[in-house]
């Protein structure tokens, strides 16, 4: 009897593991997300059934899905570093310094650009709307067959500029302006209209998007990939740093207000109530995972989100990398038994 509990224990932890992907936005730091996906999709224990992102994250998410398309796991992999690799070649060397750590980052010059641009409206400084990214995607993406034939259930966030409304785009509605309307920077980039209707950054409503992984995925296991930390370590006192962490928090308010909803309901949901519906036995299922860039000086000025430079996107890549391989190391026995991510101690 104990060699055949031995023999199901082992099946059970070499058996594939469902997880969904909730992937955060950040302009040129979602390299890290590449990493991070780089590795899950190394190990053969990992399957996957839905992707939520916003911006960046939306990013990595179709792109991951259009390359497992047309060649499974190697396809993303191949699909995730095409897409980077040209990323990283849309900065010019002169843009970018090397500090006295070796850290690299904006140049004085590129900063004092980025500001004087800020004066102007999309419209003024690229009344043709000219955007290389936009290319980049027709490229590498085939749009037509993702539609009809995603392997995963995909899930992009965006913002309605007019009603504040946030719209989750499914893979059967994709094309390249649902992908460039959930990374748009108002500020950088004209509104892109959708059905006439302008939209904007999905991370100023969702970043991401955790519930639509709840209501419409059969997999309980959602794993949480973050660029921004939940907690920064000082009080900004300076006028860059407190416009800096202004940003960051309007990036991540609707997130972090989702998660704790999450929290509380899970709670209230208690097994002992009366009354236990569909909603409550799917809240006591859920495991929450999370794989973030806590601690990581490279992700530390919001500045480098701009920061498309081969080499900086490559160590972010690593540095992803090696954070996921230490999740799956401690954690991926525990995909499809339990949550590896205190709901309560993280976002209550």
């Amino acid at each position: 009897m104990q060699s055949g509990l031995a023999l199901l224990k082992r099946l059970a932890r070499t058996s594939p593991c469902r997880l969904n992907l909730a992937l955060q936005g950040g302009g040129a730091h979602g390299a890290f997300t590449w990493g991070v996906l780089d590795a899950l999709l190394e190990d053969l224990r990992i399957q996957f059934e839905g992707l939520s992102g916003s911006s960046a994250g939306a990013m990595n998410a179709v792109v991951f899905a259009d390359g497992w398309m047309k060649g499974g796991r190697d396809g993303a992999r191949q699909g995730l570093a095409d897409f980077w690799t040209e990323v990283g070649k849309q900065m010019p060397w002169g843009a970018m310094t090397r500090g006295e750590d070796d850290a690299i980052s904006l140049s004085p010059a590129s900063k004092l650009l980025a500001n004087w641009a800020g004066n102007f409206s999309p419209s003024q400084l690229n009344p043709f709307d000219l955007n290389p990214l936009r290319d980049l995607l027709n490229r590498q993406i085939d749009f037509d067959r993702l539609r009809a034939h995603s392997p995963f259930k995909l899930f992009v966030g965006t913002t309605q500029a007019n009603t504040a409304k946030l719209r989750v785009f499914r893979e059967t509605e994709l094309n390249v302006d649902v992908l460039l309307a959930s990374a748009c920077l108002p500020k950088i980039h004209h509104s892109v209209e959708i059905d006439g209707e302008p939209y904007w950054d999905g991370g100023y409503t969702a970043n991401p998007a955790v519930f639509p992984l709840f209501y419409d995925c059969d997999s309980h296991d959602v794993l949480l990939v973050l660029l921004s930390p939940l907690k920064r370590e000082g009080t900004p006192h300076t006028v860059e740093e407190i416009e800096s962490r202004i940003v960051e928090l309007a990036f991540s308010a609707n997130f972090m207000r989702e998660m704790r909803m999450f929290a509380h309901a899970t709670e209230f949901s208690n097994p002992t109530f009366m009354t236990w519906g569909r909603l409550e036995r799917r809240l006591q299922k859920m495991r929450f995972h999370m794989v973030d860039a806590s601690q990581l000086a490279s992700l530390q000025r919001t500045e480098t989100k701009l920061l498309a430079h081969a080499p900086f996107l490559e160590l972010l890549r690593d540095q992803g990398r090696a954070r996921a391989a230490n999740w799956l190391s401690e954690h991926s026995d525990d995909v499809g038994r339990r949550s590896t991510l205190d709901l309560k101690k993280c976002f209550t």
